[in-house]
């Protein structure tokens, strides 16, 4: 919104139920491509000293130019919207998700002007000058011998984080053409080999979720309820003696929407199960599947100190901001993400824009994605999906881990449910032949 007396409103958009016509498979299908190749990419820079916050440029940088490079030609006069549908996130270890630091900015106090707001350099986005004391800086950025290095700080402390050997490192995000979004996660261990494998509680954790996800995406299918997926991730997770990260959510995905009302939930406390809602899966529908297994006995997570950077609009909320900055703030927003969710670090202004956040997070006009953690010591891993019930079974949009291999992990525990074991046997759709055949079964045995 403009910087005038007038008032920034959230428009309510109603959930509309789209038709997956092939059409629409195709962009979720096309959106997929550009996140596995990001994905494959970025895997590859999974080593022992890479900065986390480059990543995470690194990750968005590939998605933008993944998506810019597609669906150019103007639809009756209008350009296809495309882009990122949520932010590059590296979480490590204990981290469960949504971690992904903002940039640095430098001072350059008394060395070419008098004043250190004139002698500021920004190296990803223009940020605020901050404030002291002065952080450490990230070691990723240009060379000790600049004579104003002692005098460079984060806007976020946690900026200069490096990956180690070990560490139990989640990627998730996810690329949208026309407003419809394919994400994607995985889990994958640094400097982990066939000579060196996996092995411990991180090993059991990152075997127990990639096994659960296997087995919720075959449970996802048309006529299955939601309660069948979250019974069915504890049951795997338990194998490993490993729990589901409490009160995590799988949504419904439609158009421009990637958190609908339609809902699965992962290790529900005693009052989510009351409260939450009992859904069935039907045809023409696609999830955004989200696996996330903890190494702890309850799997409970808790808020530390890590700032939130990433937020979405909420379309479901209207109200009137009352501050000049807040309605700026907002239109920035609405411009640059959309429907989708966004970092800090795209607006142009981070100091304003936390201020213009405070008050549209207030009236929940944007929702928050808070870094949460396990306690220390223990180890998350987390696998996301993207699926369609399509009239000849679920599909899956997205395409399977690039890092994991059974053959990486060695554990010594193993999937002993019967039920479960035959479910992995079978494949996520069904040929025609496979139809064919459970059809003369299931003929056969009535005739007796």
């Amino acid at each position: 919104m403009s910087d005038s007396g007038n008032t920034a409103q959230a428009t309510s958009a109603p959930e509309k139920s789209r038709s997956t016509a092939e059409a629409d498979i195709t962009k979720y299908k096309d959106a997929a491509d550009i996140v596995n190749v990001a994905v494959k990419k970025l895997v590859g820079l999974f080593v022992e000293g890479a900065n986390v916050l480059d990543l995470c440029v690194e990750g968005d940088k590939l998605i933008e130019e993944g998506t810019s490079a597609v669906y150019n030609k103007s639809v009756k006069g209008v350009k296809v919207s495309k882009g990122l549908a949520f932010p590059t996130c590296i979480s490590v270890n204990n981290c469960v998700a949504h971690f992904s630091p903002l940039a640095c900015v430098f001072f350059l106090p008394n060395i070419f002007h008098p004043s250190p707001a004139r002698n500021r350099v920004v190296l990803t986005n223009k940020l605020a000058p901050p404030e002291p004391p002065f952080s450490v800086l990230s070691p990723t950025i240009p060379s000790p011998s600049l004579p104003w290095q002692s005098h460079a700080r984060s806007s976020d402390p946690l900026s200069a984080q490096k990956l180690a050997k070990g560490d139990v490192v989640k990627v998730h995000l996810g690329a949208h053409i026309d407003g419809f979004a394919a994400i994607s996660a995985e889990t994958i261990v640094v400097g982990a080999t066939l000579a060196s494998p996996v092995t411990g509680r991180r090993a059991d954790a990152l075997r127990a979720a990639w096994t659960a996800a296997e087995v919720a995406m075959r449970l996802v299918r048309v006529g299955n309820k939601n309660w069948q997926v979250t019974e069915a991730v504890s049951k795997v997770a338990a194998a490993w003696d490993c729990k589901p990260v409490e009160g995590m959510l799988s949504c419904q995905q439609t158009q421009n929407v990637i958190d609908g009302k339609k809902r699965i939930i992962l290790n529900p406390s005693e009052g989510q199960k009351k409260d939450f809602e009992t859904i069935t899966f039907a045809e023409g529908e696609v999830y955004g599947i989200d696996v996330l297994v903890s190494s702890t006995e309850d799997g409970k997570a808790r808020l530390e100190e890590t700032r939130t950077t990433i937020y979405q609009r909420d379309h479901n909320v209207s109200y009137q901001l009352k501050m000049k900055t807040s309605r700026a703030v907002f239109s920035e927003v609405q411009k640059k993400a959309g429907p989708f969710p966004f970092n800090v670090r795209v607006l142009e202004d981070e100091k304003r824009a936390r201020m213009g956040l405070q008050e549209a997070v207030q009236h929940s006009l944007v929702k928050p994605y808070d870094v949460v953690y396990t306690p220390q010591n223990t180890f998350v891993a987390a696998f996301h999906f993207t699926i369609a019930l399509l009239a000849g079974g679920p599909s899956l949009l997205t395409h399977p881990p690039v890092w994991y291999r059974p053959e990486l992990v060695k554990t010594e525990r193993e999937l002993e449910d019967e039920t479960f074991k035959e479910l992995l046997t079978k494949k996520l759709r069904e040929t025609k032949k496979q139809k064919k055949k459970a059809a003369a079964g299931e003929g056969e045995a009535e005739g007796k």
